[in-house]
């Protein structure tokens, strides 16, 4: 009998201690770290269960396995990105997983140059595919919807950082960025735009930025160069603007505009074409598109880069000026054998 009574406090302290070890996995953190976990569109219970299991810990293990039986896990999966750690006791990181609870990512917009760029950039850190990306800023219904067009698309992208679900659709993504764009565009920003052109709207702005990003990384010139392309449109005169042949080219390792680039018969040319180009030809830096906002007022019309190569521009009102500008960079390509 005693032996008996023995071996059934055994099987209780055994018993005990399982689920004294469940308990453990249940309340205990999977780490202290963030523990992301990316559940796609389509992904089973078996496929789940791998991700979670491999980022615990036996107790988590245990506890996972527990509360998806008893919660009917395999028939709520919800896709999404989740932290599984931070701290948090395996059971609330469980019920984020059960109910859809995501944990936001931060995004920041970068400066590409093409819609193209812009999916694939975008495919690489949400859940949808490139390809759908490319599709939602391609679609002209769509865009219609937030008075853009193809070639305008970018507009809409502001370069900020952003919290956002990695869930989120193409058709999600643009309003929320619609929302971001028109907080940034305030009246009082708008009636600074009037300083520059009656009319002059927010996507010509960004178009115009865009431009200035790609002639000059210096922060000093800016406004300089917004003012000395604004001067141009002001006058009638074309842009003339190098980046954007690159552009029309789609050819951006070119470091020597010559005449026959300027040929490329393009509406993103403005050596031919008078005027802004249909859209950006990049999603410019707020340094940028603060230039082009705040322009500084001068009385130059040509800009020709530095000969001692440092990034900056000569700037002329005439262009006898201009010539001796474009002739000493062009003998320091020479001397540097630049093609």
């Amino acid at each position: 009998m005693k032996k008996y009574k023995n071996m059934i406090i055994a099987a209780a302290l055994v018993l005990l201690s399982g689920i004294g070890f469940l308990g453990c996995g249940l309340l205990l953190p999977v780490g202290s770290e963030a523990c992301i976990v990316s559940i796609h569109r389509g992904d089973d219970a078996s496929q789940v269960e791998k991700m979670v299991k491999a980022h615990c810990g036996m107790p988590g293990r245990m506890a996972y396995t527990l509360l998806a039986a008893a919660t009917g896990y395999a028939h709520h999966i919800h896709p999404g990105r989740y932290d599984i750690g931070s701290g948090m006791p395996f059971i609330k990181a469980f019920n984020h997983l059960r109910s859809g609870n995501e944990t936001p990512l931060r995004l920041t917009v970068p400066l590409v140059r093409t819609v193209e760029d812009m999916a694939d950039f975008l495919g690489k850190h949400l859940e949808m595919p490139a390809d759908s990306f490319y599709v939602g800023l391609t679609d002209s219904t769509l865009l219609a919807k937030y008075e853009l067009t193809p070639e305008t698309a970018l507009c809409i992208f502001l370069p900020n950082t952003y919290e956002l679900y990695w869930t989120i659709t193409p058709s999600r993504l643009m309003e929320r960025m619609e929302r971001e764009s028109k907080a940034f565009w305030t009246e009082d920003r708008q009636a600074r735009l009037g300083r520059v052109m009656p009319g002059f709207t927010p996507a010509q702005a960004i178009t115009l930025a865009s431009i200035v990003e790609q002639e000059t990384q210096a922060n000093s010139e800016r406004a300089d160069v917004a003012g000395m392309y604004i001067n141009r449109l002001r006058m009638g005169m074309p842009l003339q603007a190098d980046p954007t042949v690159k552009f029309a080219l789609g050819d951006f390792s070119i470091r020597r505009i010559r005449h026959e680039h300027l040929k490329v018969d393009s509406p993103y040319n403005t050596y031919k074409n008078p005027g802004l180009p249909p859209g950006p030809i990049c999603i410019p830096s707020m340094a940028s598109l603060q230039a082009v906002i705040d322009f500084r007022e001068h009385n130059y019309i040509y800009m020709c880069a530095k000969e001692d190569f440092s990034g900056t521009h000569n700037f002329a009102a005439d262009y006898a000026t201009h010539l001796q500008n474009a002739r000493k960079y062009a003998e320091a390509l020479d001397r540097r054998g630049v093609k």
